[in-house]
């Protein structure tokens, strides 16, 4: 697996990609990719990065592994494709999105408009087996994302995290609360969504926080 990575970050997690738990984890992927299908295609895996430097990051939000259906995964976490039909997590997120700030909901379930305005959207597990969620969980992605929450804790000032049900809330612990804020919630999933995801008004809290740190707020409506 050759790491295609947008320069601020390629800078930002070196220590991560020389790390010797990351030449394992190439290995396992080469290996998986001799026997199965792997999502995403390997050149959309580094996709929120490419999309988001280092130095665009206002917002992050934390998902868990890609979805593992054909043609949805494209490298950013709660997205799909154009032409896929919206997964129920997401379907919810637009509700919100409608409730909150108004946006109509959009025809599509690609967020990359999202990820181009400073939105980090990053899986805590970059890849899965087709077919099979959470199947490349323990690998190594974890220790990966894990660090890319802490350097931008620790490197940049004024972000926001928002951390959608108790597997996001678990990277709380990484984030200086001193400087950034905290936005939590439980999860959009149909499971979990009526129990205080809708209501939570994620994204005009989002830019009314942003706004009071002379920040741009985030343009969340979808092309």
């Amino acid at each position: 697996m050759n790491v295609k990575i947008e320069d601020s970050w390629k800078s930002l997690m070196s220590e991560e990609f020389n790390a010797e738990y990351f030449a394992s984890l190439k290995e396992f992927l080469v290996n998986e990719k001799k026997q199965y299908k792997i999502y995403p295609e390997g050149s959309k895996i580094f996709e929120a990065f490419n999309r988001t430097a280092v130095s665009k990051v206002k917002v992050i939000i934390i998902g868990q592994d890609p979805y593992h259906g054909d043609g949805q995964a494209h490298g950013l976490c709660f997205s799909v494709q154009k032409g896929i039909k919206l997964p129920p997590s997401l379907r919810n997120i637009y509700k919100e999105l409608n409730s909150d700030i108004g946006i109509k909901t959009p025809a599509h379930g690609d967020l990359s408009k999202w990820a181009d305005n400073g939105v980090l959207l990053i899986n805590s597990i970059l890849t899965v087996r087709a077919n099979q969620a959470s199947s490349h969980k323990n690998k190594g992605w974890e220790n990966f994302t894990n660090a890319v929450i802490k350097n931008i804790s620790n490197q940049q000032n004024n972000c926001v995290f928002i951390l959608w049900g108790n597997f996001a809330q678990q990277k709380k612990k990484l984030i200086d609360e001193k400087k950034h804020l905290i936005i939590e919630s439980v999860h959009p999933s149909p499971l979990s969504a009526y129990g205080g995801f809708f209501g939570s008004q994620p994204f005009s809290k989002t830019n009314n926080w942003l706004i009071s740190k002379g920040i741009k707020p985030i343009d969340w409506s979808i092309d």
